[in-house]
């Protein structure tokens, strides 16, 4: 056997192996840049804060702004004060599967599947309930809507919410960059020690006095509080940058 060519070979079918995985590797950090943005997006005086106020990111921070609408909305019916049973109840990890939960549901709540899961929201703490947040366009959330579905033996029984009907209500909104608002927390809100766990593009609006109300896009930031295991949230305005904390 000719030891010095199959050396050769070997060392050439090595090479071609590292070129396809580097080719690999290279198409996925583009690929992720795309998605999402780093740390180095972050400002100089944005990531001098982090370090001085302990703050940690462990979520990506979105690279998309898209330019979106200010939406006007509408309860459909009034909502009961009491959470309405459900005739059959459906098991609760279907909350994780939402084809499936929109499947098991759609017989009660009709609007199950234009709505959206949050892991974050008050009722998703292990107090018995998940909420969810109807979606505009399918895909942002209106934050200050909610449907609570209430479980009990690992099966969801009852549910509480209005249905909510959502309409463009013309014009376009630039939404500011999410590292831009990431920094004016971390520079002038957050405690230190704060912890910022998700971020999220949607929608939020203040309640008036009328049956039609309106919502701007916002950015909301999940923070997670040294001193306690709870949640805080923060919504930035996405046109003018102003900070909103409930």
């Amino acid at each position: 056997m000719d030891w010095g060519r199959a050396k050769n070979v070997l060392i050439y079918a090595f090479l071609l192996l590292n070129l396809v995985l580097g080719y690999q590797l290279w198409s996925d950090v583009r690929e992720q840049r795309g998605v999402s943005l780093g740390f180095g997006s972050l400002s100089e005086s944005t990531q001098r804060a982090m370090e001085e106020k302990n703050i940690q990111v462990l979520t990506s921070v979105p690279a998309d702004t898209p330019a979106l609408p200010k939406i006007s909305y509408r309860y459909t019916r009034q909502a009961s004060s009491k959470p309405v049973r459900l005739d059959v109840p459906a098991d609760s990890k279907l909350i994780f599967a939402p084809g499936d939960l929109a499947a098991a549901l759609k017989s009660e709540i009709p609007e199950i599947s234009q709505y959206s899961y949050d892991a974050f929201a008050a009722g998703g703490s292990g107090d018995g309930s998940f909420t969810l947040h109807p979606l505009f366009g399918n895909q942002w959330p209106l934050f200050n809507a909610n449907l609570e579905l209430f479980y009990t033996d690992q099966k969801i029984t009852a549910y509480r919410g209005a249905p909510v009907e959502i309409q463009d209500a013309g014009g376009e909104t630039e939404v500011l960059p999410a590292q831009k608002a990431l920094g004016t927390l971390i520079e002038n809100y957050l405690p230190e020690g704060a912890v910022v766990k998700e971020i999220v593009l949607g929608f939020y609006g203040q309640t008036f006095d009328s049956e039609t109300q309106v919502a701007a896009p916002v950015w909301r930031f999940t923070i997670e509080n040294s001193a306690s295991p709870t949640y805080s949230v923060y919504y930035v305005q996405g046109a003018s940058g102003d900070v909103i904390s409930p």
